[in-house]
């Protein structure tokens, strides 16, 4: 699960002064438990009306496979809001890593 393998470098992010945040379309108690079940440290939020989604490309069209969930995307938001990187998960396990690396490599920093 993806969730898990930023979870599990969870404190390489806050090294880099990074904060994780989850967005879901499920309702905020079903977050809590998850989130609660699993050990997640960072926030995981709720778009139940999906206005979140279908801003940042997120939302499935009603004739995709599974319309209820949300696409895998990741996004580097700098702190004045920009998108600096946006990204298409393919490959679940890996993908932390690969956001730490180019994380290091926008602030330029080897850490």
């Amino acid at each position: 699960m993806e969730g898990q393998g930023f979870r599990d470098r969870a404190p390489e992010f806050k090294d880099l002064g990074a904060e994780v945040i989850g967005v879901s379309f499920d309702r905020p108690e079903d977050n809590r438990g998850f989130a609660e079940k699993n050990g997640f440290p960072s926030r995981l939020l709720s778009d139940v009306d999906r206005t979140v989604g279908a801003l940042y490309e997120t939302r499935r069209a009603d004739e995709e496979k599974y319309p209820e969930f949300a696409k895998r995307r990741t996004y580097v938001i700098d702190p004045e809001g920009i998108i600096r990187k946006a990204y298409r998960v393919k490959d679940i396990p890996a993908h932390p890593g690969q956001v730490l690396d180019d994380l290091r490599g926008l602030l330029g920093s080897s850490a």
